[in-house]
């Protein structure tokens, strides 16, 4: 592992970049500011290094006006709540109306623009660590995370999520990273492919909060079962992209609550494949519909659906539908969860 200095936080404490490197040339760098990954460097198809994530230079970009979220570990609860607001045992919570008057990835009060404790590390990883008390973002229960990054010498890199909350709480954690397997310099990802492993996903109203309807993708531009470019139906007019401005929806992934390759995304440029393994249900994909003008890492400005994120997750706004999976963890049980992003 080696460091070096990444600017400052919020408050003026000193962020700290950390590298790690495999045996076959993949780099990952990860910072305390925000638990955030800031770079993936991958062998392309001529052994040339491919950074594949976007990102910025400093902690000023991360917390710019924009709140793109690259990178970023999101919590206490990713994704939307509608109306900002959920009932658990009876008693209402109130949260920021940070997204139409709805929540969006917890408030303002962001998990990814703190600063994390390192709390371990070894060779090929970082553990870092967070306390939530209670009430923070609103939501019950004191709640201590750790968020470890693994480098595996098979080329993957590895996010495993555990704590344990001292009163009933809603726990939805994911990494918000945007993916371009041609390098974040590249352009577009719209003639990169996509599969997914989902025969459904979850509708939504114009302001992109569930109806509590799950649709399936048959006959619809949101069908990935056989893998085909990002662009192909991205501009269909079909309401669920409308409402999106392309795709930013929850996929209900068949992988029935157990650890299973659920994407796979590839480049016939790079010659990079990465595959997406989760343990949890869905997953959001956002394909950069709303990037404009943004000045990112090593001077390179990005454009619309110049990166797509996979965020693993819980359905979004989840507590609010008995029939989506639950998102609330009781008191004193362990909240485990694990995603890995392989290249191939």
């Amino acid at each position: 592992m080696k460091q070096r200095s990444f600017g400052t936080g919020k408050n003026g404490e000193a962020a700290t970049l950390y590298t790690f490197e495999n045996k076959n040339g993949m780099v990952m760098e990860v910072s305390d500011f925000g638990a955030t990954l800031y770079s993936l460097i991958v062998p392309d198809k001529d052994n040339n290094p491919c950074d594949v994530v976007l990102g910025y230079d400093s902690p000023d970009g991360y917390m710019g006006p924009s709140g793109t979220g690259f990178g970023a570990t999101i919590g206490r609860n990713g994704n939307r709540i509608g109306k900002a607001r959920f009932v658990l045992n009876g008693k209402t919570y109130e949260l920021d109306k940070n997204n139409n008057g709805n929540n969006l990835h917890s408030g303002l009060d962001y998990y990814h623009y703190r600063m994390w404790e390192v709390k371990e590390t070894t060779e090929n990883s970082i553990t870092f660590s967070l306390h939530s008390p209670d009430g923070d973002q609103g939501y019950p229960g004191t709640f201590d995370v750790d968020v470890t990054y693994t480098l595996t010498e098979d080329n993957a890199l590895q996010i495993d999520y555990h704590g344990v909350p001292q009163a009933d709480t809603i726990v939805n954690m994911t990494n918000h990273s945007y993916f371009n397997l041609n390098g974040h310099a590249s352009g577009t990802i719209l003639e990169q492919e996509v599969w997914v492993d989902a025969d459904a996903f979850t509708a939504t109203d114009d302001e992109l909060i569930p109806t509590g309807e799950i649709v399936p993708v048959e006959g619809t531009p949101m069908d990935f079962r056989v893998k085909k470019k990002i662009g192909r139906d991205i501009g269909e007019n079909y309401e669920a992209l409308v409402f999106g401005g392309g795709y930013d929806h929850n996929w209900c992934l068949n992988n029935n609550g157990k650890f299973a390759k659920v994407i796979e995304m590839s480049s016939d440029v790079s010659g990079i494949t990465m595959e997406v393994y989760t343990d949890l249900p869905g997953v959001q994909i956002y394909s950069g519909n709303y990037l404009g003008e943004e000045k990112g890492k090593d001077g390179i400005v990005y454009h619309q659906r110049q990166g797509i994120c996979f965020e693993t997750q819980h359905y979004p706004d989840a507590i609010n539908h008995d029939n989506f999976p639950s998102p609330v963890v009781k008191a004193g049980e362990e909240y485990r969860t694990r995603t890995v992003y392989k290249f191939i």
